[in-house]
């Protein structure tokens, strides 16, 4: 099937049939890896250096970042806009509700409360740190596909999502972690100094890996939707919300 190259602002509001798939995905990984990934630190082993910290969420954050491509190199950085916005919101409702639950009077029966607070009772901080990393980072990486695909001709798509993704966790974790960890019981600025450089590596190098499967998606979902979207003329401020 041929595609139609088409310019993003052409569209309009043309309605496509994986959007909202693809939308909720994105939105659930970002809730799921805050909630259970962000507060814990595990590790591997590196030859020649020996056990090596890393954030558990590294194991499943970075799928956000392949769907972030998706989004912007098959439906433009508009919708992407739109989706990285649904995403900030839902993860500040989620700091919200974790606030009220946690400070909800435990029931007399219910024996968990300081289980539960240790849980979720650092959630805000990490969320506001999330929060902000992930807005910077996820536009990042969107202008960087978006403009690296008028730049290569919509060619050479390994550049765009390994590029993107450089640029875009970088802003990410030079963001969250400090934010997040600096001066926080049980970190170390030297260990927070560590993780983040771990996490980074580690975000680009998952980028890498999973390049087979990005290409899968992306053909699959514009063979499907029946166009190529390329970004000229498009308004990159992303401080709208329309498309």
């Amino acid at each position: 099937m041929d595609l139609k190259s088409v310019s993003a602002r052409d569209l309009g509001h043309a309605s496509f049939r994986y959007f909202d798939f693809v939308m909720a995905a994105f939105v659930a990984i970002i809730l799921l890896s805050n909630v259970i990934g962000a507060g814990k630190v595990a590790q591997i082993w590196v030859p020649g250096l020996g056990y090596w910290p890393f954030g558990a969420g590294i194991l499943f954050f970075p799928i956000s970042y392949v769907i972030g491509d998706v989004l912007t190199e098959v439906y433009g950085y508009s919708r992407a806009r739109r989706v990285i916005w649904a995403g900030t919101i839902a993860v500040i409702f989620m700091a919200f509700m974790s606030f009220v639950v946690v400070a909800l009077p435990p029931a007399p029966d219910w024996k968990n409360q300081g289980a539960y607070e240790t849980i979720f009772g650092q959630v805000p901080r990490i969320v506001l740190a999330s929060v902000c990393a992930f807005w910077a980072g996820e536009f990042v990486n969107a202008y960087v596909i978006a403009r690296m695909k008028i730049w290569t001709g919509g060619k050479q798509l390994w550049t765009r999502t390994i590029g993107s993704t450089v640029a875009g966790q970088a802003v990410d974790s030079l963001i969250f972690y400090p934010l997040a960890f600096w001066g926080a019981e049980g970190w170390t600025n030297a260990l927070v100094i560590q993780v983040l450089v771990t996490q980074w590596a580690l975000k680009v190098g998952w980028e890498v890996l999973l390049t087979p499967l990005t290409y899968l998606v992306v053909g699959f979902l514009k063979r499907r939707e029946g166009v190529d979207v390329f970004d000229e003329g498009t308004d990159f401020t992303p401080f709208r919300a329309e498309v």
